[in-house]
């Protein structure tokens, strides 16, 4: 029986990461053909045959919401080119934070696009960090969820900070930010912050201890950085010798660059499932996950076991 053959493609937003994925692969990317008119309108054509083989599809649904609707449209390219399997690499999986009916006549926007990948034909998801674990269970098909843990960890022991402290910005953190310290022998605090409306603080308190230590702060994702720099402020001014911050998602809006560039942060790591404009600011780093994202790729085509890709 003949091998099955693996094809990779890439939405446009994220070819950059792809290309890194596709390097460490260990293959080359599937060429693709975007027709515009316009209108704005596009459609992504495959131009390459993928009948019987298993199609990587990599793109982060970061906004503008086009970036989903690509995506969408090249499941359904590749599943009516007869692809046997569709696996979509979502590096960041956008809408995430709508995991909940959390007000009265709200949507729930991660189900939705669940809904959607699954009926636009995907077989199997790939992604990192969500924003809740419980996502995974939206979806009736396979999913791997990937901890971006598996790159930071080995970051912060290459720091070999003495007097180390672990940090969650908020209460539903505090749990990623207890397994990182257990894996280096941290301890942990939590700034506990109240909100009035999305992306606003109204007030943040420290629970724990810090002072004369080095704190890094853990997240999922840093989108204004509000709430990151708020907890810096609050840290160094409860005793902390450093801190630092370390999140998978660089969504970065707003005034984010400006924000982490005058804030008290010493420095800001983030992987790169969305594209970051480094020469905003200074004080961040870019780690890829592009590594870890294609030697997963390859244990799954290969039908090999992904267990030891997890740390968290």
């Amino acid at each position: 029986m003949a091998e099955q053959a693996s094809y990779l493609f890439s939405t446009r937003t994220s070819k950059v990461l792809a290309e890194k994925i596709a390097q460490f692969y260990g293959q080359e990317m599937g060429k693709i053909n975007f027709q515009e008119f316009s209108d704005g309108e596009f459609e992504p054509v495959l131009d390459e045959s993928v009948r019987g083989g298993r199609v990587f599809l990599i793109g982060s649904t970061f906004p503008p919401a086009d970036n989903l609707l690509e995506l969408l449209l090249m499941i359904d390219a590749a599943k009516r080119a007869s692809a046997k399997s569709v696996t979509v690499v979502l590096p960041y999986y956008g809408l995430a934070r709508q995991d909940r009916k959390d007000q009265p006549r709200a949507p729930i926007g991660a189900k939705l696009v669940a809904n959607l990948l699954t009926a636009a034909g995907a077989t199997r998801v790939m992604t990192m960090d969500l924003h809740a674990d419980q996502i995974q269970g939206f979806f009736e098909i396979p999913v791997d969820h990937l901890y971006a843990s598996t790159i930071f960890i080995e970051y912060i022991q290459q720091l070999k900070l003495e007097d180390l402290t672990i940090a969650s910005p908020d209460m539903g953190g505090a749990k990623r930010a207890k397994n990182y310290a257990s894996h280096l022998g941290a301890d942990v605090v939590i700034a506990y912050k109240e909100r009035k409306k999305a992306n606003v603080i109204e007030e943040m308190f420290l629970i724990g201890h810090v002072e004369g230590r080095n704190v890094i702060l853990i997240d999922d994702m840093i989108d204004t950085a509000g709430t990151l720099c708020k907890a810096a402020d609050i840290l160094m001014a409860n005793g902390a010798k450093t801190v630092r911050a370390m999140a998978t998602h660089g969504v970065l809006s707003g005034k984010a660059y400006e924000n982490i560039e005058n804030s008290k942060l010493l420095e800001v790591i983030v992987t790169d499932t969305i594209p970051i404009k480094t020469e905003l600011s200074s004080k961040i780093k870019v780690l890829s996950c592009a590594e870890l994202f294609a030697d997963v790729m390859k244990m799954v085509h290969e039908h090999k076991s992904i267990s030891d890709k997890f740390i968290i």
